[in-house]
């Protein structure tokens, strides 16, 4: 079966999916209707036209009666986000007549939750792109796929695979549209908690609604060039903390204390491990602020809490530049934010579950060596022994998971630093293609409208590549360039 046959099973749901993603694209012409913002009406319109018109092109083409194969799930997962971010990038060009490859930049940011922003100045964006570039945040927080299945009617293998290949491991339930109504029950209930929680810091409704979607998709866009350091509150950075926790938690965790009084937020292991790498990173990063920089020590434990915090949890809020630490700090922030945060969660990075499963797997590689090959040593994950054939292949693939991470790291490092020649330190350089390759945001400020094209097509590409956890977008330039098979 080539391509195009293979294409034509999935066609259908893809034009689905961008039929139901143009409803909810359609928000911020309220806020520019409430705001007047009658110039934005039309550039705003654009992104819900162009969705819905591909969507009802793709409805209309042949299904064919079989399931599609994983690798075409994978294929179709990438080109629905790019699909996604090419079309959220036309308010931007439209609007404000900026590039459209520094508008595709920021739209890339704002799906994939990474926060790094082309925009000069983002206090004289209108209302409506203000607003735009949260929801983005916090649609691509949860998953487009995910949200998508969720509003849909019709269950089906096709729909589990392109759940799966998403990125997406929660099975809260026995079918990913079940998943997708619970997962999206706690991501509403979560968002509003969020937003009265930032209201008691006496910021505006506007701008604690943004925030809270910002911070609980763990997105990291701002109302204001400054950042979170406009408001001159630390009140309101002590309440954010929470809320970036909240969106790094695995989602299951929330699915069974609702259901099961008897289960405690400790005893999932990634949430141990959050909560240990945030505490770790507060210590280290404070430590190296009063050593290292002369910071006086109230600063420098806030500054650890709330950049160590957003640095796990892969929120790109920040309330120091790292440029002005030391380069040993730099790096040990980068392994934070390199590690993310759970699986099941609206974090980036290779995830705590993959950390989890390396450490366990490292450790039962190195007792299997020290007995004899006759004897049998089990690997047990969460609480079961898992039948050997099977950890064998899981490990694998977690491994080729990471090993891929670091080797895309490291190849965008040494590319970028060829296209685009800076004073930065190479810490500083590393730094900022591990925060768009984790999806964080934090920045040196490496990163700005200043960067040569190329750069920022390279940028664009690791932020995809990192959202998706490189396999879709490895399948789907495979399917492109491979040809009919």
């Amino acid at each position: 079966m080539d391509r195009i046959e293979q294409f034509s099973v999935i066609a259908p749901d893809i034009g689905n999916i961008f039929r139901y993603i143009s409803i909810v694209t359609a928000m911020p012409l309220l806020v520019a209707l409430i705001y007047q913002e009658w110039d934005m009406i039309l550039p705003m319109a654009s992104v819900p036209i162009a969705l819905v018109l591909l969507g009802t092109l793709l409805i209309q083409v042949p299904r064919r009666e079989r399931e599609a194969p994983l690798s075409i799930a994978l294929m179709a997962v990438a080109l629905i986000w790019l699909v996604c971010a090419l079309t959220s990038a036309l308010p931007f060009t439209l609007g404000l007549d900026v590039s459209y490859l520094d508008a595709l930049f920021e739209a890339m940011s704002g799906w994939t939750d990474t926060g790094l922003t082309m925009m000069r100045s983002v206090d004289d964006l209108p209302r409506t792109l203000l607003f735009w570039r949260s929801l983005m945040q916090w649609l691509g927080g949860i998953g487009i796929v995910a949200f998508t299945i969720a509003m849909a009617s019709r269950s089906g293998l096709t729909q589990f695979r392109l759940y799966r290949s998403e990125g997406r491991s929660e099975a809260l339930m026995p079918s990913a549209v079940a998943t997708g109504h619970e997962m999206w029950k706690i991501y509403l209930v979560l968002t509003i908690l969020s937003v009265g929680l930032i209201l008691l810091s006496g910021v505006p409704l506007w701008d604690s609604v943004n925030i809270a979607l910002s911070a609980i998709s763990t997105g990291g866009f701002s109302l204001h060039s400054e950042g979170i350091p406009f408001y001159n509150n630390p009140f309101l950075e002590i309440l954010i903390v929470p809320v970036m926790i909240a969106g790094a938690l695995p989602f299951k965790i929330y699915y069974l204390l609702y259901r099961r009084r008897g289960v405690r937020l400790f005893d999932d292991q990634q949430a141990r491990l959050l909560f240990m790498l945030v505490a770790l990173g507060i210590f280290v990063i404070a430590w190296d602020l009063v050593t290292l920089s002369a910071t006086g020590v109230p600063i420098a434990i806030h500054q650890a809490l709330f950049m160590s915090a957003a640095a796990v949890t892969s929120t790109g809020f920040q309330i120091a530049s790292p440029n002005e630490w030391a380069s040993v700090t730099v790096l040990f922030l980068s392994m934070l934010i390199v590690i993310g945060g759970s699986s099941g969660s609206t974090a980036g990075g290779i995830k705590l579950s993959r950390v989890v499963l390396g450490f366990q797997s490292l450790l039962w590689w190195f007792r299997r060596m020290f007995v004899s090959g006759n004897v049998l040593v089990p690997f047990r994950y969460e609480g079961r022994v898992i039948p050997r054939n099977i950890a064998d292949l899981e490990i694998s693939r977690n491994m080729l998971v990471i090993m891929l991470y670091f080797l895309i790291i490291f190849i965008a490092t040494v590319l970028v630093m060829h296209l685009q020649p800076t004073p930065f330190d190479s810490s500083n350089v590393i730094f900022e293609v591990v925060s768009a390759m984790c999806n964080n945001g934090m920045t040196t400020g490496f990163v700005s409208p200043d960067m040569d094209g190329p750069a920022k097509i390279l940028f664009i590409m690791v932020m995809w590549v990192g959202r998706l956890e490189v396999i879709p977008v490895i399948m789907l330039f495979m399917g492109i360039f491979k040809g009919p098979g």
